[in-house]
C-alpha cells in the first residue's frame, strides 16, 4: 500500500498515487482523494479562526488521471460575515476537478445545539452504533479486484448495514489507512471529504459490471466538523424512471450527525 494518497513534490504540485486509484478504472483517481485535496487547499487559503466551512461543492470536469496534478486555491469573495473560495486541479495543463465553499463566521458560543445532535431514537439523526461493535470488511480480491485495491484498499470499512457489494442503502464506518498527503495529519474537513464521495458506491442500487452511475458532482454541507478518526457514511441512491440519478448521504461521527452530502448520477449502461 502506498504511504498516502499524494506525495508533495512542490508547492501546489502533488503526485496522485496507486491509493487514488477508483473501481471503474483503476487509471482514474477516485473521486474522494482529490475532492479531500481541494479541501486542503481552501483551508491554506487566508484561514481566519472564526470562519468555518459550512459548504463545499466539487465539479469534476474530466477523469482524474494518476500522477502529477498542479492545484490552487483563491479567495474569491471577501467579507466580514461570509466569503467565497474556489479551488481547481489541472492535470498536463487541464482543469479536471474544480470546488467552491463558503466560509461563514461561526455561531456564537454560547447557542445551544438544536436538531443536529438529537439522542432522540426517533429522530432520523440519531447516532448510529459505533464502529467498535461491526467487524473489517474483507474483500474478496477475485471476486471484486477493483474494490481490493486502490481508493477501496485504502479506506477502512465497517458495515452496519449493507455493503459496497450489495445493492441497496449503506450504514459503513470508515477510516482512512494512509493520510492524504504523506507527513501530514489529516484534518476532519479532509477526513469528511475523502469518504463523502463514497455515497453512491455505498449505496448503488445497479450492478457495477452491466452499469455506470457516475457523478459529476458532489455538494456536502456541514453543521460541524467531525470528531476523532472514524466518519460514517448514511447513503441511499434514487433513480427515478426518465429522471437522473441521486445519492444522498448522512455524515456522521460518534457524536452523531455532523454534515450531508449529495451527488448526482450519470446512468448509463457500460
Amino acid at each position: 500500500m502506498p504511504p498516502a494518497f499524494y506525495r508533495q513534490l512542490t508547492p501546489g504540485r502533488f503526485l496522485a498515487t496507486p491509493a487514488t486509484a477508483g473501481p471503474w478504472d483503476p487509471s482514474h483517481q477516485h473521486g474522494g482523494p482529490p475532492a479531500a485535496l481541494l479541501a486542503r487547499a481552501i483551508e491554506l487559503t487566508r484561514p481566519r479562526p472564526d470562519r468555518y466551512l459550512a459548504r463545499i461543492t466539487l465539479d469534476i470536469l474530466g477523469p482524474l488521471p494518476l500522477g502529477d496534478l498542479d492545484v490552487a486555491a483563491h479567495l474569491v469573495r471577501p467579507g466580514r460575515s461570509v466569503e467565497l473560495l474556489e479551488a481547481e486541479i489541472t492535470a498536463h495543463g487541464r482543469p479536471v476537478m474544480r470546488a467552491n465553499a463558503w466560509r461563514i463566521r461561526a455561531a456564537p458560543p454560547d447557542l445551544p445545539s438544536r436538531g443536529v445532535e438529537s439522542s432522540s431514537p426517533e429522530s432520523p439523526d440519531s447516532p448510529v452504533p459505533g464502529p467498535e461493535g461491526f467487524p473489517t470488511a474483507e474483500v474478496d480480491a477475485q471476486r471484486a479486484p477493483s474494490w481490493a485495491s486502490g481508493y477501496v484498499g485504502s479506506i477502512e470499512w465497517r458495515f452496519v448495514s449493507g455493503h459496497f457489494l450489495l445493492p441497496g442503502p449503506c450504514v459503513a464506518w470508515t477510516k482512512m489507512r494512509v493520510p492524504l498527503v504523506e507527513d501530514e495529519e489529516p484534518t476532519p474537513l479532509q477526513r469528511t471529504l475523502v469518504v463523502a464521495d463514497s455515497g453512491n458506491g455505498l449505496s448503488n442500487v445497479l450492478d457495477i459490471r452491466s452499469w455506470l452511475f457516475v457523478n459529476p458532482d458532489l455538494s456536502v454541507h456541514l453543521a460541524r466538523l467531525p470528531q476523532g478518526e472514524w466518519i460514517c457514511v448514511d447513503a441511499a441512491t434514487t433513480i427515478p424512471e426518465g429522471g437522473v440519478g441521486l445519492a444522498r448521504s448522512t455524515l456522521s461521527d460518534e457524536r452523531g450527525p455532523f454534515g450531508y452530502g449529495a451527488q448526482s448520477l450519470l446512468v448509463a449502461a457500460r
